[in-house]
């Protein structure tokens, strides 16, 4: 057996084998603080809402804390931003220990291989990921598992490009960054990140409306098309112009980062997008738009979204770990399942 981890600054996610299907669990990576009492607490273990109390405090984590965060009028608080391990945040290395005991479990034998995504180094920031990926790959090891790192951009690749060769241009649009790798014949051309995603765009619009973050982050996700008939002055309108700019900050920057000299002539690759912040109805017919129009040293045969744009990184980073493992399978069913991980209460 072996295991995929997608680290995401919005989401945690596994997936692993079972029989013909893939299997994926999922928790949201944030966390909310409330006062503790009595009653609350017996309300929450009596919900089997993830939580740990700590002196007077009481943190409500994972897909629960978004939910309690509207309720109490309160913002969540994340153990990552901009793609890797807050420095910001005291609880962030205890809090994401927790989600991902969540989602990712026990391994089934000792020392059982995971690849878990890691972001490349930000070309528009001095942010760097070495602490991140070391910190993570010491916990997962005292989990006990054998981890190994995979860029996310890569992972991309491996998920949603083996009809292709492993050709082609793997885009994920995390909450904290996004992430580009070109790769040929599974072999990285080109691999960066960049200190946007989602988190960016769910900022600015709400800067820009005066409405509370997770407000904005809820409306993003129920239902959000990026189809431009918003009236402008709303949230969603404010969203589809901060979409808009994010889009062509990327393509300014592959436009960049490509050594035509790396690029093999006449080169002719698809481009797969995947992550959270991709999911919106219209993204990949606007993202193809503002690529038609760029000035890249390639030629692009099209331009799609991933099936399972949310389960992407977690499944590409489980070929990869099944390959290493010597695994005949490939990696992956046509129809993934995915499951919520089974919150429990610790005190």
């Amino acid at each position: 057996m072996a295991k995929g981890l997608d680290v995401g600054t919005m989401n945690i996610l596994s997936g692993r084998q079972e029989g013909a299907e893939t299997v994926f669990v999922q928790q949201r990576n944030s966390f909310v603080e409330i006062e503790y009492s009595d009653m609350a607490e017996q309300m929450l273990s009596r919900s089997e809402v993830l939580h740990i109390r700590k002196d007077d405090k009481v943190y409500v984590v994972g897909d629960d804390a978004l939910n309690f965060a509207n309720i109490f009028n309160k913002e969540t608080r994340r153990p990552m931003q901009h793609g890797i391990l807050s420095s910001e945040e005291a609880s962030a290395i205890p809090m994401i220990k927790l989600i991902t005991e969540q989602v990712v479990g026990e391994p089934s034998k000792p020392n059982e291989r995971l690849f878990y995504s890691s972001p490349a180094d930000p070309i528009d920031s001095p942010l760097t990921t070495l602490y991140h990926e070391k910190t993570l790959e010491s916990m997962l090891g005292d989990m006990g598992y054998d981890p190994e790192p995979i860029n996310e951009g890569m992972a991309v690749i491996y998920s949603e490009l083996a009809d292709n060769n492993f050709t082609g241009l793997g885009i994920s649009f995390g909450a904290g960054m996004t992430n580009v790798c070109l790769a040929y014949y599974a072999v990285p051309v080109m691999k960066f990140s960049i200190a946007r995603g989602g988190d960016w765009v769910d900022e600015q619009t709400a800067q820009a409306t005066g409405t509370p973050v997770d407000k904005v982050t809820s409306i993003k996700e129920d239902d959000f098309e990026l189809d431009f008939r918003t009236d402008v002055g709303g949230v969603e309108g404010a969203l589809a112009i901060y979409y808009e700019n994010l889009l062509d900050y990327v393509i300014e920057n592959i436009t960049r980062e490509v050594d035509e000299e790396d690029v093999e002539e006449g080169l002719d690759v698809p481009v797969v997008v995947t992550g959270g912040t991709s999911s919106p109805n219209g993204f990949e017919d606007l993202f193809a738009d503002h690529l038609a129009d760029a000035n890249i040293p390639f030629s692009i045969s099209g331009v799609r979204s991933a099936d399972e744009p949310m389960y992407s990184v977690a499944s590409g980073a489980l070929v990869a770990a099944r390959s290493e493992e010597g695994d005949d399978e490939s990696g992956g069913a046509d129809e993934p399942a995915a499951e919520e991980a089974a919150p429990e209460s610790e005190d």
